[in-house]
């Protein structure tokens, strides 16, 4: 049985830098299928986010069909479920989530779909989060965005494999666990050979959102800024906290932004056009997978990716 993959779209929204008006996109819902229809006898898996997907069709192989809620592309900050893939949460055998408020439209649903019986994995508790440095009492408290320190991954991989068991104790899922945390332990070499030549002084980050803080913390970088504060993309930088950003980035000599794929980099290109142009605007997968061609289409590609693009943009600048 080969892996079901079936996804739908995003929505996102830019504040415009000082003067600059705040713009938008709308929000569609579609499927885009992989693989071979489900006969209605397999065992399904339905996970949150195109990250959660993979590393659990890896583990999964032909014995589950994994059914992935969003898209390429989708911020899971502002991703709205349609009716069918309501259903389909309550029809799962496991629906595997990554929580701590990351998939905030979807919270509402997957509660209700737990309450009535359905088996439901929050991996993002089970990984040692991270508290967020700095956030107010009405921003996420604890970053979710473990998937970006390849060990939590790896701790991910072992805690889904678990669970599968207790669904199917025939498969040998512990060894699946260990060959891809094998895996990943490799990333994770190679990614500190490819910063060894960056020098702690140049090991400073700003990013759009607060989605780099366990790359930080395994790599011994700082992020020093963010352009939309609060760990959500949701949230709204005033033309005050986009000044302090500047103004933060000019003392600490920092001249990359990286941006991300999954929201319009309007914001970081305006501050760095309030820099002079003299910062360098450089985009990232980091809240989801790449689409098929762009080189970040599985989670091990998109952080090796992510860390090549980190290391050539600190080096040029």
């Amino acid at each position: 049985m080969e892996s079901l993959v079936k996804v739908p779209c995003i929505k996102s929204t830019a504040t415009v830098f000082l003067a600059v008006l705040l713009t938008g996109c709308a929000t569609t819902n579609g499927t885009t299928t992989e693989g071979t229809a489900d006969d209605g006898n397999s065992l399904r898996v339905v996970t949150t986010t195109t990250i959660l997907g993979d590393i659990a069709a890896t583990i999964a192989g032909d014995d589950f069909v994994v059914e992935v809620l969003m898209p390429a592309g989708a911020d899971p900050h502002d991703f709205q479920p349609s009716s069918q893939q309501v259903a389909s949460i309550n029809d799962a055998d496991l629906v595997i989530t990554n929580g701590l408020g990351l998939e905030e439209g979807l919270l509402d649903v997957i509660e209700g779909a737990e309450a009535d019986g359905v088996k439901v994995l929050v991996v993002g508790t089970l990984v040692d989060p991270l508290p967020f440095a700095e956030a107010g009492p009405e921003e996420l408290q604890t970053d979710p965005h473990f998937w970006t320190d390849p060990l939590r991954v790896a701790t991910a991989v072992e805690v889904i494999s678990n669970t599968l068991s207790e669904i199917d104790p025939s498969v040998d899922w512990a060894t699946r666990a260990s060959a891809y945390a094998d895996e990943l332990a490799a990333l994770d070499s190679e990614i500190e050979a490819l910063f060894g030549p960056i020098s702690e002084a140049s090991r400073k980050l700003v990013t759009n959102h607060d989605a780099l803080g366990y790359f930080a913390h395994r790599y011994g970088f700082q992020i020093v800024g963010v352009v939309i504060p609060g760990g959500s993309t949701l949230a709204q930088p005033s033309s005050a906290d986009l000044a302090a950003l500047v103004a933060v980035m000019e003392k600490e000599d920092v001249r990359v932004i990286f941006a991300e794929t999954i929201a319009p980099a309007v914001l970081a290109d305006a501050v760095a056009a309030e820099m002079g142009g003299e910062v360098e605007v450089v985009e990232l997968y980091t809240d989801s997978l790449g689409p098929e061609g762009s080189g970040a289409e599985t989670l091990i590609d998109m952080l090796r990716l992510n860390a090549e693009r980190i290391a050539a943009a600190l080096t040029r600048n």
